[in-house]
């Protein structure tokens, strides 16, 4: 018997385009796209807009992975768009070319009728990017003929860390997981630790949806070249936020400078945008003094150089606060990259003894290792794991084969 017809909510995707390198978030969607799109079943993609939603058929959404993939430039907003987005022009010119792809659309008290016109009744709706994801879109696609709601939930940092989320977005995630607790009939979770996390706030909301644990997926691109590896450089990835812990390295850079000559410091590359709420860091990293020389703030690259310089670092250093499911330790372990991280419980589930786990309390332990690193010690040889632990970790790398087959063998 084949699967259902699904439908994917790529509202999230949507809303990124031409917004620069995509975050870990979107990757997982992209994820999702191209994999339903290599698969023969019945597949459409739903976005929310601000005019109302619009549905892609097969060959819409082909487009669309295209003009993400690529990041094409996009066409000059539209009239609507210039009305209903004026504050916006790089959504504006993402909804425009949207619209431009769809099979159908609609006011948004239409969609049920829309999709009942479209797709085949007892389809699945997808939503891992958790944008357009509440109460009433969740009824709409039921009244619309959805068989089951599936919805990816990557964390609950804002509820249980709200310090490290912007005011105005943790209601806002509450109202959606509240809307999920009642109106799911499977929440995916990437991890074990996670799961927990998230169904203790389902449990409180009253209800808790099956769920189903799938580990995500890793797919970076190859390496291109070879950076100057004259000089031994570490590398930290991810948004300048708060919670992502830059002061800290910044402040391990002091330290070493005022340690060592010149001649024998480490490079420091941040990779990253800037995020928000971080004018602190922003005013270190615009004001670097004697670090100018050592610390770099790489903005926007393209995949496959991120590669490259994480293939041929010392070590990924990445001393968030909390992560939700810490892309970036796990890829750089799958290009046999020492890592170095705070002994959260995400990272112990993920990636075992891999790591060198030092707590953030303890910058000798940061300070030590990366000296150590910098004269050609590798991690693993300094706790102990060595070449057998390096290794495995590569093989045992998630993949997204597996992800996919958990997931849509189970909707």
């Amino acid at each position: 018997m084949p699967p259902p017809a699904r439908l994917l909510d790529l509202t999230r995707l949507m809303s990124r385009l031409g917004k620069g390198q995509p975050t870990g978030v979107d990757r997982v969607e992209a994820a999702y796209l191209a994999e339903l799109l290599v698969r023969p079943d019945i597949v459409f993609g739903l976005i929310r807009s601000k005019a109302g939603y619009l549905l892609l058929d097969r060959a819409g959404m082909a487009r669309f992975q295209t003009m993400v993939e690529t990041q094409a430039p996009l066409p000059a907003p539209d009239m609507l768009s210039r009305l209903l987005r004026r504050g916006d022009p790089p959504l504006a010119a993402a909804e425009t070319a949207a619209r431009g792809l769809a099979t159908a659309r609609c006011l948004p008290i239409r969609l049920p009728a829309l999709l009942r016109r479209h797709l085949p009744a007892g389809f699945t709706y997808l939503n891992t990017g958790h944008a357009h994801l509440g109460a009433r879109s969740l009824a709409a696609n039921r009244a619309g003929g959805a068989g089951k709601c599936v919805v990816l939930i990557h964390d609950t940092i804002p509820l249980d860390h709200p310090e490290y989320s912007r005011p105005d977005r943790i209601e806002n995630f509450r109202a959606k997981l509240a809307a999920t607790a009642a109106g799911a009939d499977l929440v995916i979770h990437s991890a074990q630790c996670t799961r927990q996390q998230t169904e203790a706030h389902f449990a409180r909301f009253g209800r808790v949806p099956p769920g189903l644990t799938a580990p995500l997926g890793l797919a970076p691109p190859p390496p291109v070249g070879a950076p100057d590896r004259s000089t031994p450089y570490f590398v930290t990835l991810g948004t300048i936020e708060p919670r992502k812990n830059h002061a800290f390295l910044l402040d391990l850079w002091d330290q070493l400078y005022r340690t060592l000559p010149a001649s024998d410091m480490p490079h420091l590359l941040i990779i990253g945008r800037r995020g928000w709420s971080n004018a602190p860091v922003f005013a270190r990293l615009d004001n670097l003094g004697p670090l100018r020389d050592f610390v770099f703030e790489l903005a926007d690259m393209p995949d496959a150089e991120v590669t490259t310089l994480l293939a041929h670092a010392r070590a990924l250093l990445f001393p968030s606060f909390v992560e939700g499911y810490g892309l970036p330790p796990l890829e750089a372990a799958q290009l046999g990259t020492a890592v170095i991280v705070p002994p959260l419980p995400i990272y112990r589930e993920t990636m075992g003894n891999y790591p060198v786990y030092a707590a953030l309390k303890d910058s000798y332990s940061w300070l030590e290792t990366i000296i150590r690193l910098k004269d050609g010690t590798t991690a693993q040889e300094q706790s102990g794991t060595g070449h057998a632990d390096m290794v495995k970790q590569a093989a045992t790398a998630p993949r997204w084969s597996d992800h996919f087959n958990l997931v849509l063998n189970s909707v």
